[in-house]
């Protein structure tokens, strides 16, 4: 029987494959794992994985419209975007332009 920690960790181990530059949705993690509803729980993994020992790039994971919908669980608000717009993310009023450009769907990735 899988526990929650099992799932978060597959979480972390996924999110740790996202190319720079590339971002992708806490739907298609929670799809990729074969637990298409549990989208809310790849946010939970998310709002945790600053205390994993091996960096997890949390930034890269945004909600299905690509909005910056994690970013109060960075340390300030802006760091979220400003490590997205280190990779070459362009972001107006806290959504990624072209984010379809910039997707990266685990389920045909991996």
């Amino acid at each position: 029987m899988k526990t929650q920690d099992d799932f978060f960790q597959n979480v972390y181990a996924i999110v740790r494959l996202i190319p720079k530059g590339r971002v992708t949705s806490y739907g298609a993690i929670a799809k990729s794992l074969g637990a298409i509803r549990s989208s809310r729980m790849v946010g939970w993994a998310m709002n945790l994985s600053h205390s994993q020992k091996i960096y997890v790039p949390a930034h890269r994971v945004v909600n299905r419209n690509g909005e910056l919908t994690g970013k109060l669980h960075f340390a300030t608000p802006f760091l979220m975007k400003e490590l997205l717009e280190k990779e070459g993310i362009v972001i107006i009023k806290e959504k990624i332009i072209n984010f379809n450009n910039h997707f990266w769907d685990p389920m045909q990735e991996l």
